[in-house]
């Protein structure tokens, strides 16, 4: 009995397996990247430890219209991080390095020093993303602790920028040459640096804006562990293949990597340098990627059984990345709802989509023109208050000012019962310098919502400001 069971799961095991691949096939990417203005876009499929499929489509520059390719080269972003993760992993099993030593025991970092709680960030918290440190520091300003080490998750890129202080610092070595010994060359990652390479200016995938213009290409001279990776869908899920078979760990500081170090809220928890996902048979790996014209994704199922590499040259990149990932693997999207990113089919983007390109070919008249169209063909779900809220954030991120205050401006004349709708349109006025008209602004939505507490702290803020002025 027990041997007919096992021929009958491992026909199930085959079966679901030969569906997914046939799935992926079958994946019009093209019309995909169409529907959501995405520039280009490669993927690798992986299956039983193998990439079965690289998919590609569209450009690498929407001015030259130069198709992607398997070889094309992509800005990783912040798949960057695992990597780094990774080669220290590599170190501390060599015993070149402990997982709960501080960082700064092997070096100091300057750039942090002016916190002494820094000094008991460890490489473990850094794995983990509960080091205490921003994101990212404000330019041209010292960076500061946001809270004590150790104390719970907050992604950040300066804990990788201290993690890879120290692993240069105790070789004596570059971070790109470590990859090298560690990473690129073990697993034939041929197209894979931290550093600009000469051969990737004939393959490079340019980035684009989310109206598809190209922007200008940063070529990284020196490597950041936080994002400055470059490489391709196929070398990134080689990596991937090796890191979830635990190539190169001891069994103890793998089972360490894939333990859930703390919890990140909704389902997802991190752990050794990777975002978790949990399945029936262990931990799903994952990791996503997001820079100016860039954007990524990476998951691998326990065992390297399932997953894919998503790279794409467009910050429309993530608007398709639900709809790929039910294409590809099905199952829950623990990982993609965390994320929380738009989607093309949401009839909120779908409205600030339109009403974005009327007002940027025919300003606020033809973007309001526009509003009472869409009523014709859109869900009654797309004329909320969070659609044209989102439009005008995501004008003000693309220093867009004056639009922004535009649509937030018609936003609180269709909601002006929404303290937020003012709260937001306080924000705009702000950027745009017109501190007493924020003021007013922000007076406005907290004696509307008296708990609005960054209304009541932004007002202390340009009261300050005015006060000043005089």
């Amino acid at each position: 009995m027990m041997l007919r069971t096992n021929i009958l799961l491992a026909s199930l095991i085959l079966m679901l397996s030969s569906a997914m691949i046939s799935d992926a096939q079958t994946l019009d990417l093209e019309a995909m990247l169409s529907g959501a203005e995405i520039e280009g876009m490669s993927i690798a499929i992986v299956e039983n430890g193998e990439i079965v499929e690289t998919i590609t489509a569209g450009s690498r520059s929407s001015e030259t219209n130069a198709p992607v390719t398997p070889e094309t080269v992509f800005e990783a972003e912040s798949l960057s991080k695992p990597l780094v993760a990774y080669i220290a992993l590599r170190m501390i099993e060599d015993g070149q390095l402990d997982l709960d030593k501080p960082l700064y025991e092997y070096a100091p970092w300057p750039d942090a020093a002016s916190d002494p709680r820094s000094q008991r960030i460890t490489p473990r918290m850094v794995l983990a993303h509960t080091s205490g440190l921003p994101n990212f520091r404000t330019p041209g300003e010292a960076l500061s602790m946001l809270f004590e080490p150790g104390s719970f998750f907050t992604y950040s890129g300066e804990g990788f920028l201290f993690l890879q202080n120290t692993l240069e610092a105790i070789t004596f070595s570059t971070l790109e040459n470590l990859a090298r010994i560690y990473v690129f060359e073990p697993l034939n990652m041929t197209s894979s640096s931290f550093v600009w390479q000469s051969d990737f200016g004939q393959r490079i995938a340019v980035g684009h804006s989310d109206m598809g213009v190209a922007l200008d290409k940063t070529v990284p001279q020196r490597a950041n562990a936080a994002l400055s990776l470059h490489t391709t869908a196929s070398d990134y899920a080689r990596f991937m293949i090796a890191v979830q078979l635990g190539e190169g760990l001891g069994r103890d500081l793998f089972k360490e990597m894939t333990l859930a170090q703390v919890d990140a809220l909704d389902g997802v928890f991190w752990g050794l340098g990777w975002g978790l996902q949990p399945t029936m048979h262990g931990q799903s790996i994952w990791q996503w990627g997001d820079n100016a014209g860039y954007k990524s994704f990476a998951y691998l199922e326990p065992d390297a059984e399932h997953g894919f590499v998503m790279l794409s040259n467009s910050a429309n990149g993530m608007l398709i990345l639900h709809a790929l990932f039910e294409s590809i693997l099905s199952g829950p999207q623990t990982a993609v709802r965390w994320l929380n990113y738009e989607k093309v089919d949401d009839p909120q983007y779908q409205l600030g989509r339109r009403l974005h390109f009327a007002l940027l070919s025919g300003g606020i008249d033809a973007a309001k023109a526009e509003y009472e169209s869409a009523k014709a063909d859109l869900s009654e779900l797309a004329f909320q208050e969070e659609a044209l809220n989102s439009l005008g954030y995501r004008l003000l991120r693309q220093g867009l000012i004056q639009e922004a205050i535009a649509i937030l401006t018609f936003n609180s004349e269709l909601y002006p019962g929404s303290a937020n709708a003012f709260d937001s349109l306080a924000e705009s006025r702000l950027a745009a310098g017109d501190l007493e008209i924020a003021l007013e602004l922000y007076e406005k939505s907290v004696r509307m919502n008296p708990g609005n507490q960054n209304g009541i702290d932004m007002i202390q803020v340009i009261e300050g400001q005015l006060e000043q002025q005089k």
